[in-house]
């Protein structure tokens, strides 16, 4: 095989109370991308579409990805990558954790599948670097594995799949502004008090346990974060009234996705899915907001091969 077409997905990471170990892979919205093998070393990016990126490899997330796999690989060879963009950077579902992913994922599978799932991320983790100053990865883990996976450590790197019950959705509105993910880890506090600390490893766990049990009651009541939300959450447009909006209409919980500005909700079934997004609409609606707004199924295969 020369040539593969994959699917990138997006993803929401944190889930309220995981920072920057909790992560979840979205099914019907994310990048598309085709690497092919090539005679001349390194990465060469020669087309990106649906957005204003850098084509050079230094500068551009997918490149810096995969140089590292390229660096730890014994190809002769380098690769072309063309990059067709659809989710929009700084909306807070993982755009650089796609590009990343979806690099290191394909030329992978070009190579004949040397590296594991957790060097992939580890591959990914330098794009993230890249775009935000510091190589997390609750992002790229669900790109990779799918689903949901929790970073148990970083220090050595490990990744814990967790399965995902059958009905769960998540809707993700992205109101039109940008939020670098990179100044909103700026603005947040270095220390938390042990309460905080308590009320947020309690929601974790809970969470954790909701989604190996398929306990969706447990679900929604671990989707509270006392760290960052309090914080992140007065960058984003009307977002107390997004939340409580979407609760009334059904949703398991409600939170920021990632760094922002995109909110979240968990429901059980598409059709309570549906009648968040639409309380979430209204209320963007009403304030004169513009949006994009998804209905998703959680992602249980990752990054694709399409063609």
């Amino acid at each position: 095989m020369e040539e593969i077409k994959v699917f990138c997905p997006a993803t929401i990471a944190n889930v309220s109370c995981g920072f920057d170990v909790l992560g979840l892979a979205l099914d019907s919205v994310g990048d598309q991308m085709t690497v092919r093998k090539t005679s001349d070393k390194g990465i060469h990016i020669t087309k990106i579409m649906g957005q204003k990126l850098p084509l050079e490899t230094e500068n551009n997330v997918a490149g810096v990805a995969g140089l590292a796999l390229l660096e730890k690989s014994d190809y002769d060879g380098g690769f072309e990558i063309e990059i067709d963009k659809r989710i929009k950077p700084g909306s807070g579902i993982g755009s650089s954790a796609a590009s990343s992913t979806g690099a290191v994922w394909a030329m992978n599978e070009l190579l004949g599948k040397p590296f594991s799932k957790l060097e992939l991320v580890e591959f990914a983790m330098q794009g993230e670097k890249l775009a935000s100053d510091v190589a997390h990865a609750d992002n790229v883990a669900p790109a990779i594995y799918g689903g949901f996976t929790l970073v148990r450590s970083y220090e050595p790197l490990d990744i814990i799949p967790i399965p995902t019950p059958s009905e769960l959705y998540a809707t993700v509105i992205h109101p039109q502004i940008e939020i670098k993910t990179s100044d909103s880890r700026k603005i947040l506090k270095t220390t938390i008090s042990m309460q905080q600390g308590i009320q947020q490893w309690g929601n974790l766990g809970g969470l954790v346990a909701g989604l190996f049990q398929n306990d969706y009651d447990l679900i929604g009541r671990s989707l509270h974060d006392y760290i960052v939300e309090p914080i992140r959450s007065i960058l984003i447009p009307a977002f107390d009234d997004i939340k409580a909006n979407a609760l009334k209409a059904g949703a398991l919980g409600s939170g920021i996705s990632g760094s922002g500005p995109s909110i979240f909700a968990l429901s059980k079934g598409e059709e309570t899915a549906k009648k968040v997004a639409e309380s979430m609409k209204n209320t963007y609606q009403n304030i004169g907001v513009d949006f994009d707004i998804h209905i998703s199924k959680v992602n249980s295969q990752g990054v694709k091969k399409i063609a």
